[in-house]
């Protein structure tokens, strides 16, 4: 079936109606964007821009700063005296394994990398017969007591520079108090365990 004249002439019609439509509608939508923008640019000369100087309504911000009366972080080992009590021996040996690559801990027992450890507590310090210490200790006075061995155990180069001590230390007080509770069973006669005086000294001192 053949496309008369008469459809024809009514699908150009058609065509020629939406092609107008559009045409227009488009025409508007420029016009109206001309429009705004003359309408902005206007209303900038009638108001110029200001930069404010500061906030139409300015916001507090608090700044957090540390109190003055604030405590300082206790520097060093913490005190371990009150640990020792009831410190577990067991859980100290399984600590101070670590530690045998370079000491010995048996009665008699031959000095390694590190001199031997039976009686060490309350002992002198750098005083472990056919050990050869390093300056630093061979020159320290004093003796291994608690605190001492709390102070050595936490880190060792911190507690004395120079020291042949290669290792990283014990963080953990309940750790050092075991191994310090071990420690002192390495003997034939242990030291007496600290009293209320040394304890309240000690945690006094560390803490302050």
């Amino acid at each position: 079936m053949g496309i008369t004249t008469q459809d024809y002439l009514q699908t150009v019609g058609i065509f020629k109606e939406w092609t107008i439509s559009n045409l227009t509608r488009l025409r508007l939508d420029l016009l109206a964007a001309l429009l705004a923008m003359a309408g902005y640019k206007f209303s900038e000369l009638l108001v110029p821009h200001q930069e404010l100087a500061e906030n139409a309504y300015p916001i507090e911000v608090q700044v957090a700063t540390a109190s003055a009366d604030a405590p300082a972080a206790p520097k060093g080992p913490e005190p371990i005296l009150a640990l020792l009590a009831t410190a577990d021996v067991n859980a100290g040996i399984k600590t101070a394994k670590k530690c045998t690559a370079c000491h010995v801990f048996d009665k008699g027992g031959k000095n390694k990398v590190g001199p031997g450890l039976w009686n060490i507590v309350n002992a002198d310090k750098g005083a472990i017969d056919g050990y050869a210490y390093s300056a630093a200790l061979a020159e320290m006075e004093g003796a291994w007591d608690y605190q001492a061995l709390n102070g050595f155990l936490y880190k060792p180069k911190a507690y004395l520079a120079g020291t042949k001590m290669n290792f990283a230390g014990l963080k953990k007080p309940q750790d050092r108090a075991n191994v310090i509770a071990y420690l002192r069973s390495l003997a034939d006669a242990p030291v007496a365990l600290p009293s209320d005086a040394d304890i309240a000294a000690e945690t006094s001192t560390l803490t302050q």
